[in-house]
């Protein structure tokens, strides 16, 4: 019977003294460790396998390891992470434990200190229930409605094929689920799955972040950069908002799916690049084909597929499975007790306008979970402090009905009280957020005088709580 292998641990540190030291104290209390002076080096590495436990400075010449920390929490929910840095500020340290660090080793550190952090946390990984494979996807994937089964369905068929596909819809209809999903289920899954916003990057970088540059090719680049391109090597890149991508890189873009080569910026080495591509938009490219502003040759060769999420508002009778899994995942991430929605709540949620799609209705989830009193969200924490902003225009008068009908429906007697309240808390609460607690112009926002206003606020903080 084969003896079980030892635990392997990936450290990070650019300092070849505190690598040497710590590695060689790890090896000794019988761990496999791997060394790493680059947070591209240990990024590479570990999407080609997990380790038991990844030790990372914070300061490192080539990225920033609370980035890769946030990274691996997002791809490795499992996997513990102990940061080491000799910047012991309480910013920094709370930094590195919000985005999930295990521990926090301040340096120079005892060694002693240090593989006890370890043994530490393997135990706990160890004692940590292994969950589902794909767990950390389904949500915004959930749905019983018609369109939400032509989703899956396309999923379904497209995902095993390499096929480029194009994933239109709203802002917040979950288009970067969709695309993990296709990944997920796809002879790629244990290759990189990487993501990049083009949005988000300044035209001027999305180059370099795309296809990499070497040292020297512009001011301040000081070191080789690997790209998306080659960090996703032989899995899936995810272009996000993929409309806003300048014309001259969608020239670039296309010769690497035409082709399937590219040159770092410059670089003279031509790079092969086996990757699939999923781009993602919320705006119509046919329309800005017709204007000059995409090219059309571009878009055929990443729209072979399309796949369509629909706004919520188009699958309304998903809102209460979508909600009732948000609110316990939010209780459960947040160690908050579990709460439940009442019915007249679910129903006032499914007459929200909600614009910002599934986005936004976690984000409501999970402030129902922080700020709803007692075990069961009712549907007037929804109308007070759970109904976010929504498009001018919208009919929040919806919601308000759900509430009536359900009250009356149990026998309530004080309904125009109780809502007359709630409006006036709604208002208050809302022009003095919007003028920063200024009462004045809240005042004048509303059409009331200060002193009716201070009045009325006083009113609203002095209403009895309500009944449970």
């Amino acid at each position: 019977m084969n003896a079980p292998s030892a635990p392997e641990i990936f450290v990070l540190d650019d300092d070849r003294g505190v690598r040497f030291v710590l590695a060689a104290a790890l090896r000794e209390a019988g761990y496999a460790v791997r060394e790493f002076a680059a947070v591209d080096d240990a990024a590479r590495a570990l999407a080609r396998a997990a380790p038991a436990l990844l030790l990372t400075d914070v300061r490192l010449p080539d990225g920033d390891g609370l980035a890769l920390l946030a990274r691996v929490k997002r791809e490795l929910p499992a996997l513990p992470v102990i940061v080491m840095s000799a910047y012991t500020d309480v910013g920094s340290t709370a930094a590195a434990y919000r985005a999930g660090a295990f521990d926090y080793l301040a340096k120079p550190f005892d060694l002693d200190q240090a593989l006890a952090a370890v043994r530490r946390a393997l135990d706990s990984a160890a004692a940590a229930p292994a969950a589902p494979r794909g767990e950390e996807t389904p949500a915004a994937l959930l749905g019983e409605s018609a369109p939400m089964r032509e989703v899956f369905r396309l999923i379904g068929r497209v995902a095993a094929s390499d096929l480029s596909v194009l994933i239109v819809g709203e802002t917040g209809t979950g288009k970067e689920l969709v695309a993990r999903a296709l990944h997920r289920e796809s002879a790629r899954r244990e290759r990189p799955f990487v993501a990049l916003n083009t949005a988000a990057i300044p035209a001027e970088l999305l180059e370099s972040e795309l296809f990499g540059h070497e040292a020297g090719a512009f001011t301040g680049a000081a070191r080789r950069h690997h790209g998306r391109f080659e960090q996703a090597e032989g899995g899936t890149l995810f272009l996000d908002e993929i409309g806003d991508m300048p014309l001259a890189l969608q020239t670039r873009l296309l010769r690497v799916l035409a082709g399937g080569e590219f040159y770092r910026v410059g670089g003279r080495e031509l790079l092969r690049a086996d990757v699939r591509v999923i781009a993602a938009t919320h705006q119509d490219l046919d329309a800005k084909v017709a204007r000059g502003e995409f090219r059309a040759d571009l878009l055929h060769r990443l729209d072979v597929v399309r796949i369509r999420l629909p706004a919520l508002r188009e699958r309304r009778e998903d809102i209460p499975l979508l909600a009732k899994h948000f609110l316990a995942a939010a209780a459960r991430e947040l160690k908050l007790p579990e709460k439940r929605f009442a019915p007249a709540a679910l129903k006032a949620l499914a007459a929200l306008d909600l614009p910002g799609n599934v986005r936004q209705l976690e984000n409501l989830c999970r402030r129902m979970a922080v700020i709803a009193p007692g075990g069961t969200v009712l549907a007037e924490d929804i109308l007070q402090g759970g109904a976010p902003a929504s498009a001018a225009g919208s009919d929040w008068s919806d919601a308000l009905r759900a509430w009536a009908d359900a009250e009356l429906a149990r026998g309530a007697h004080d309904l125009h009280a109780r809502a007359r309240a709630m409006l006036e808390r709604v208002l208050l609460d809302a022009a003095l957020a919007a003028h920063h607690g200024h009462r004045q112009h809240a005042a004048a926002a509303l059409g009331l005088g200060r002193n009716t206003l201070t009045r009325k606020l006083g009113a609203s903080r002095r209403r009895a709580p309500r009944k449970p």
